[in-house]
């Protein structure tokens, strides 16, 4: 059996400030800006690529006005780092519209996987892919329906 390679210092910090990112960002923290480079690019599904600071903020701000609430469940995360990338695999849970509720891995919506890309330290780049569905009012793509183990 082949031991696991361990980790750079500098692929340990930039888990570090992957962990940091979320637990931030759910805390709603202004600081979490500053895990960004000035310049990031993100993606989010359905609403595109952006740069800068204030690229997220839109991102945040419109996502944000769209549910009543959201958190990650940084209990399932899986993570995967080489390099200058940390991919992350995990869920997240909430309230959207109507006081419709999701959990991930418990309800169609809240699976997600983000790739983030680091320089400097900092994250210059973030993509997420995820089905911004989260309570699942988009019914009639569900092709195979909702009586589906999740």
């Amino acid at each position: 059996m082949t031991a696991a390679p361990t980790m750079t210092d500098q692929e340990a910090a930039n888990l570090e400030a992957t962990k940091r990112y979320f637990i931030r960002g759910d805390a709603g923290r202004p600081d979490t800006f500053d895990l960004f480079t000035d310049d990031v690019q993100i993606y989010f599904p359905k609403f595109g690529v952006t740069h800068g600071k204030d690229g997220f903020r839109e991102l945040a701000t419109g996502l944000l006005g769209s549910v009543s609430a959201i958190a990650h469940d940084l209990s399932t995360f899986s993570y995967v780092v080489t390099g200058d990338t940390v991919v992350v695999e995990g869920t997240t849970y909430g309230t959207g519209a109507e006081n419709r509720t999701w959990r991930g891995g418990q309800s169609p919506g809240g699976r997600f996987c983000s790739v983030f890309k680091f320089r400097d330290g900092l994250i210059a780049r973030m993509h997420i892919y995820l089905d911004p569905d989260y309570v699942s009012q988009d019914s009639a793509r569900f092709l195979w329906g909702l009586e589906r183990s999740w």
